[in-house]
């Protein structure tokens, strides 16, 4: 079958795709994956089609501007040739898979009329009355919890509701849209990649809502490290890893000195990965060991605990490798992901970036390499996830439903 998936953001929202991309190719099937043209050859590595999608997004959400009217401006502007760029790529899809946040994503499912499903690393799109939406910063809104997911639902489209309306009028021939929540008379089928153990399964959940498990990218076989930085590890004890993705800083400088000067406090070695646009690598000392990025799958199991942003993939990566974990939130859904984290007592609070000092990144990093509770955690939910098959979950799900 010619099996589309559409995704759209940072390397972080590519990858778990193309690992279920790859999982439909070893069974037969001819997979492309849209996603922005800078993840191409990303694509490529792992055997997939790539179709690029224009649009400047995570360039324009690098630059500094203070001002975010102009950044979702700038987004409206580019929009109508992604959303003809996502169009082209799946018009003859016989399966569709997307991320809800490409935008033409559900409107080209509706306009297909083929098999469609939803996919995202995050809950999301299920309202539930047992937590709020992760993209809000609150534990619970109590009553208010489930009202929370439908009112983050209704903000990304309300957003984009004039190019979108307009391309689905003149691009796609379709009357405008009563919500996303449907799909020719049913609820859209909606594929979480994360683990029930790190975020059970609501009660209120219907059918339409499966959370697979995580759908982890194993390091190419044609990868090979540095030389230094294995001699890095072999040298001394395991080290922390600290890196922030694919986040920005408006202060890069500055919050390179706390990681730094917490990682001293904390008598930790590290590894650095600086990431795109977010720390700076100037003067460290030997005890670090700084590289733009590594894959994690390869790392993790080789280091003490892991410092980061939150990001979906990145926490699922860690807590796969049995590591305990420090979240510093930054946007979206990572201060959720910081607080499963601790309810799970797989590390520490979280500690928001505009609250992050030396002194309480220190602190985090000692509880999380030499508190046994939490190291015990962190090993027992590793050994749960890399028993599951999300993966293979998710194709049962897709494949099944072809029958």
């Amino acid at each position: 079958m010619r099996i589309t998936i559409l995704t759209i953001g940072t390397h972080g929202d590519v990858l778990p795709y193309v690992a279920l991309g790859r999982g439909l190719h070893a069974k037969g099937h001819e997979v492309t994956i849209a996603t922005l043209a800078q993840f191409s050859s990303f694509v490529t590595d792992y055997g997939l089609q790539p179709a690029s999608l224009r649009g400047a997004y995570l360039e324009a959400a690098r630059t500094p501007s203070g001002n975010p009217l102009k950044l979702i401006r700038q987004y409206q502007q580019m929009a109508r040739e992604t959303l003809d760029d996502e169009w082209r790529s799946a018009h003859n899809a016989e399966v569709f898979i997307y991320n809800p946040a490409a935008w033409g994503g559900y409107h080209i499912a509706d306009k297909l009329g083929v098999p469609a499903f939803a996919a995202f690393p995050a809950p999301l799109y299920s309202p539930t009355r047992e937590f709020p939406s992760p993209f809000f910063p609150f534990r619970s809104l109590g009553p208010f919890n489930q009202l929370s997911h439908r009112v983050f639902a209704k903000l990304g489209p309300a957003l984009f509701q004039r190019p979108i309306k307009e391309w689905r009028r003149d691009t796609l021939g379709l009357p405008p849209a009563r919500g996303e929540g449907m799909l020719h008379e049913r609820p859209v089928t909606k594929l979480y990649a994360y683990s029930s153990a790190v975020v059970p399964v609501p009660a209120d959940w219907d059918d339409s809502s499966v959370v697979t498990g995580y759908w982890f990218l194993d390091t190419p076989t044609h990868w090979q490290p540095p030389p230094e930085l294995v001699s890095f590890l072999e040298r001394g004890p395991a080290p922390v890893y600290v890196g922030f993705g694919s986040m920005a800083f408006h202060d890069a400088a500055r919050q390179t000195a706390i990681v730094l000067e917490a990682l001293r406090l904390a008598r930790q070695r590290a590894v650095l990965a600086t990431g795109w646009g977010g720390l700076k690598s100037e003067d460290v000392p030997s005890s670090i060991f700084v590289l733009d990025s590594v894959p994690h799958a390869w790392l993790f199991p080789q280091v003490a605990a892991v410092v980061h942003h939150g990001g979906a993939g990145t926490t699922g990566a860690g807590l796969r490798a049995g590591k305990p974990t420090v979240i510093c939130p930054i946007v979206g859904d990572q201060s959720f992901w910081g607080r499963r984290i601790a309810t799970l007592g797989a590390g520490p609070q979280p500690i928001p970036l505009r609250r992050l000092t030396a002194e309480r990144l220190a602190g985090a990093i000692r509880s999380a390499v030499n508190d046994e509770h939490i190291r015990q955690r962190a090993a027992s939910l590793g050994t749960t996830i890399r028993s599951e098959d999300g993966v293979g979950r998710a194709l049962a799900h897709i494949l099944g439903r072809q029958g």
